[in-house]
């Protein structure tokens, strides 16, 4: 073998011998870089002629099991959808305030509605009180107001899930840019014929980041070109990006309809399942909504309960003019029986005059407003929204009602109840109950007796009066007793007592997030495995490239001792050479 064989052989193993320190280096330094596999760059030897003549790096390359990436693709989508999910039923267990003992200062709805029965059966107690008027309106309002912004704050969680939506969208567009990009670098240095191995590692980690976003599907080409796709096979990535889009909804009330997440015009929405934008769609559209239901029912229950009962009573003094709540239209028909009176008393409660309708008479709505409206004293009509309007002809002289045996429709309520004479409570759900204004302005009005329904009245006595107490038992009754419920949210049907229900209510919170919060620690603990046996086949261990580096180490100083012979051999021919 002549000298210069040897020089070359001995020139490649120190090349050979840098290039590997170089990729060792490389992956000492990415130790604790996410994402980054162990390289190892492959040497071959170099033959010439059938003759060794060194040896030349041929390619570094990373060892990548492509099923466990797999697999950590889809716990990235379950660990996305986890963390989303029990992030917002931890706020939603919030909304409805502290589950300690109403003994402890508790907050829930449930222990509101334990204050308001003990207030309402305090009145019930002492009717003519009216500092227990006040409390009892009080906790009322509170029960209103905490359902008000239970329901705001729920709609609140279904905005910012839908806000966040559009963010993740952002993402996976940029993550699918990035893997774009990535694939032209990757067809770039193939053709150059040089290592794609940290492209690949940077794409994986882009591709994480998506299925952290939401569940796809993906493969890898034989030309080294990823492909990215929905689970229901709509391309995301091909030769081009094709990007997600989706612009989240101004305003969020519980009757809003969000828009698509669309592909090139196409609705994908359904085809999103997991990710953390699949759990956000299912909070925003499924979880938040059937909270909302169970809290309308609720409110809705109360509502109808209340009034039924509080409908019957009369307030001391009696208001000039009532208004009902139900709108109706002069055509429709009308059937009921019993006999509703009607009063007009003064500031004391005393009687001025009466008169007693037999409500069998009347088929229609006019009808009734017309039998009432010819009752001295008193005018009756229909306003503009088709609520039934009553008013005293003379000033300081109030209207009463009451029912005697009186059924109305199907539904049996009572006059006043069905047309929502005297109603306690406005609004249809929990976004919008409230206590009625002129109530909460002047709590002394709170009626907790009705209009004497005795054979026969005279005028000057009094047959209202503020001591009474049948209406504020007839309200404890209805908080205390037990209600039929419909089914409602994840809530099944039932009877069960408000303070119960709303029990119900906040335990179905506490069970979503307990049930979430157990599932993210699951998919934790799944997704750490993964990333842990991925690091164990794929990651650097400092130890072995310690170890490597030393032995590299002396392989450069062999090659390097190896070309000092060789130059010491070259001298000593050249001086023997000069001897001559």
């Amino acid at each position: 073998m002549s000298f210069s064989s040897i020089r070359s052989i001995a020139t490649s193993s120190l090349s050979a011998a840098q290039y590997q320190m170089s990729v060792a280096s490389s992956n000492v330094a990415n130790a604790d870089t996410e994402g980054y596999t162990r390289k190892t760059a492959t040497q071959a030897a170099v033959v010439t002629s059938g003759v060794g003549t060194g040896v030349t790096i041929t390619a570094v390359t990373s060892s990548v099991d492509k099923y466990l990436v797999k697999d950590l693709v889809g716990a990235a989508s379950e660990l996305g959808a986890a963390e989303a999910t029990a992030s917002f039923t931890e706020s939603l267990q919030a909304l409805y305030g502290s589950t300690s003992g109403s003994e402890d200062g508790g907050t829930s709805l449930a222990n509101s509605l334990v204050s308001l029965e003990s207030a309402i059966a305090s009145l019930a107690a002492t009717p003519e009180s009216d500092t227990l008027k006040a409390q009892a309106v009080g906790a009322l309002d509170a029960v209103a107001s905490q359902l008000r912004e239970t329901s705001a704050g729920i709609q609140g969680l279904r905005a910012d899930a839908d806000g966040q939506i559009e963010d993740s969208v952002t993402s996976v567009n940029d993550a699918l840019n990035t893997i774009a990009s990535l694939n032209d670098q990757i067809a770039a240095a193939s053709a150059r014929g040089e290592s794609t191995a940290d492209l690949e590692d940077l794409r994986n980690t882009a591709l994480q980041t998506i299925a952290g976003e939401m569940d796809v599907s993906y493969y890898v080409n034989s030309d080294n070109q990823m492909r990215i796709y929905t689970t229901g096979g709509t391309t995301l990535l091909d030769s081009k990006v094709h990007e997600l889009s989706y612009a989240a909804a101004g305003t969020v009330t519980a009757d809003t309809v969000f828009g698509a997440i669309t592909v090139d015009g196409k609705d994908v929405t359904s085809q999103i399942t997991s990710g953390e934008i699949g759990a956000l769609l299912t909070l925003r559209d499924e979880t938040l909504p059937a909270s909302q239901d169970e809290l309308d029912a609720l409110a809705s229950g109360l509502i109808e309960q209340l009034n039924a009962a509080y409908n019957a009573g009369s307030a001391v003094p009696a208001p000039e003019t009532l208004t009902g709540s139900t709108s109706f239209t002069a055509s429709d028909s009308f059937s009921a029986t019993g006999t509703l009176r009607v009063a007009l008393t003064d500031e004391e409660g005393a009687l001025s005059s009466y008169t007693d309708l037999d409500l069998s008479a009347y088929g229609s709505i006019d009808e009734v407003v017309s039998a009432l409206d010819a009752v001295d004293g008193l005018s009756a009509s229909l306003d503009a929204a088709g609520h039934l309007v009553l008013s005293s002809d003379t000033a300081g002289l109030g209207v009463s009602l009451a029912d005697i045996d009186v059924s109305v429709g199907s539904d049996g309520q009572g006059f006043s109840a069905t047309f929502g004479m005297n109603d306690l409570l406005t609004g249809t759900g929990a976004s919008n109950v409230a206590v009625c204004s002129d109530i909460l302005a002047q709590p002394g009005t709170l009626a907790t007796g009705g209009l004497s329904t005795a054979a026969t009245l005279t005028a000057g006595d009094t047959v209202v009066s503020s001591g009474e107490s049948a209406v504020a038992q007839a309200l404890s009754e209805a908080l205390t007793g037990e209600t039929s419920f419909a089914a409602a949210g994840r809530l099944a049907a039932g009877s069960k007592t408000f303070a119960d229900y709303a029990s119900a209510v906040v335990a179905d919170a506490a069970s979503l997030a307990t049930s979430a919060s157990s599932d993210l620690t699951n998919k934790e603990t799944v997704q750490q495995t993964l990333s842990d046996l991925f690091a164990s086949q794929t990651g650097v261990n400092l130890d072995e490239e310690t170890a490597r580096l030393s032995e590299l180490e002396q392989q450069y100083s062999t090659a390097a001792q190896l070309l000092q012979v060789l130059n010491a051999m070259f001298d000593a021919l050249l001086e023997a050479a000069q001897s001559a």
